[in-house]
């Protein structure tokens, strides 16, 4: 059996260094599910994709089929449904939050932004309003996940 040379271990050790953070970096990939006319959408997704995602989009007629799927009432939905792993993210949830979401992993199903606040990421060209981002835990009940003064 042969050694190996010195410098094969170091250039293996240099290699490593360098995979070790990409590989301990979660993916950034998502799913946006989008009705076709709606605008505000493509401006979250735009956001998502500066903060580093990438973002797949689906158009769909009729979102709350997805909706239902990831366990979101009707009373937190908004004009888009993204998914990300095992959570769903609906409407203009700020990136950072979704970064806090994948980094924390709480018990949980989804995240939302309910309605189309002013000033979120994607509405900013509504003006500014306090809005709150909820999260919707797995037994059905809520929490506020962030609060945000608007962009």
């Amino acid at each position: 059996m042969t050694r190996p040379s010195r410098r094969a271990l170091l250039v293996g050790l240099s290699l490593t260094a360098l995979a070790g953070p990409a590989l301990a970096t979660p993916s950034k990939r998502m799913t946006a599910y989008k009705t076709p006319w709606c605008g505000c959408c493509g401006g979250w997704i735009a956001h998502m994709r500066q903060a580093g995602w990438t973002v797949e989009v689906v158009e769909r007629e009729d979102l709350a089929p997805i909706r239902a799927q990831h366990g979101i009432p009707d009373r937190l939905a908004s004009c888009h449904t993204a998914v990300v792993g095992a959570y769903a993210i609906e409407g203009h949830v700020p990136a950072d939050d979704v970064d806090r979401l994948l980094s924390e992993r709480p018990a949980a199903r989804a995240l939302s932004a309910p309605g189309m606040p002013a000033g979120s990421p994607g509405m900013e060209a509504a003006g500014r309003e306090p809005y709150t981002t909820v999260l919707i835990l797995n037994d059905g009940s809520t929490r506020v996940f962030g609060r945000h003064n608007g962009a």
